[in-house]
């Protein structure tokens, strides 16, 4: 069922065409939330779109490629030119390449970092501008990863790359929140999505978080409108052991 709970607010979403980030843009635009849906999958994206607008929620698919600075930069001036503002922003576009370091190309890691890291960094620095302006609370929210904060082997790459997206996030909320932008980390450990299927082939996928589950903490965070602000949320599948 559709709500208002987002009044309206205009919402970017990378990496939406499929898994957490198709769920989180699904999300929002059910409850109010014009979102602008953005991937390298246009067929995908479309269809992200429709499901949106089936329930009557307004959104634009914007075909992205978050290692072009140029295609970053149109997303966000198209989203400003439809929508005439911007008040959210899910970093959630990810890539990963998992085997022991030794075998690690650098071809695959120089891709990730350009994907995981360079990506998100040039997405916040063209949003920013428009973020200030807002009448109300606008937010960052970066999806880390379980990743961002711990290491498995074989995910060496994948794993450097959101200890940056971390270490970036720490300082850009520092940096914004004289702007009453705030940031947040969501850090999942295994969710159900291709990505894990490949860094993770032996799990019970039965056992591990949907994609609902984190879009669900997008929502919270992004509706939490009092004195209290929530930086970092750590979740964990229910099967595996406490972070603490």
């Amino acid at each position: 069922m559709a709500t208002d709970a987002l009044g309206s607010k205009v919402a970017i979403v990378t990496g939406a065409s499929r898994g957490i980030g198709r769920a989180i843009a699904i999300m929002l635009g059910r409850h109010g939330a014009r979102v602008v849906p953005a991937a390298r999958t246009e067929p995908d994206l479309l269809a992200v779109c429709r499901e949106i607008e089936s329930f009557g929620g307004e959104s634009l698919a914007v075909r992205t490629d978050m290692t072009s600075e140029e295609e970053i930069k149109r997303l966000v001036r198209t989203t400003v030119e439809r929508f005439g503002k911007l008040d959210v922003v899910i970093n959630n576009a990810g890539i990963g390449v998992f085997g022991p370091l030794e075998t690690t190309a650098t071809e695959d890691w120089d891709r990730i970092m350009a994907t995981n890291v360079r990506g998100p960094f040039i997405l916040c620095r063209e949003a920013i501008p428009h973020l200030k302006p807002t009448n109300d609370i606008s937010c960052i929210i970066n999806i880390c990863s379980v990743v961002g904060v711990k290491g498995y082997i074989n995910q060496a790459a994948y794993t450097a790359s959101k200890h940056a997206l971390m270490g970036m996030t720490k300082v850009l909320a520092q940096e914004v929140q004289q702007y009453g932008i705030r940031v947040h980390a969501i850090c999942p450990g295994g969710v159900d999505t291709n990505l894990i299927a490949e860094a993770r082939p032996n799990l019970d996928r039965s056992l591990l978080m949907h994609p609902d589950e984190i879009a669900e903490i997008v929502l919270f965070l992004l509706t939490r409108r009092g004195n209290a602000v929530v930086d970092q949320v750590n979740v964990r599948r229910a099967t595996s052991a406490p972070w603490f």
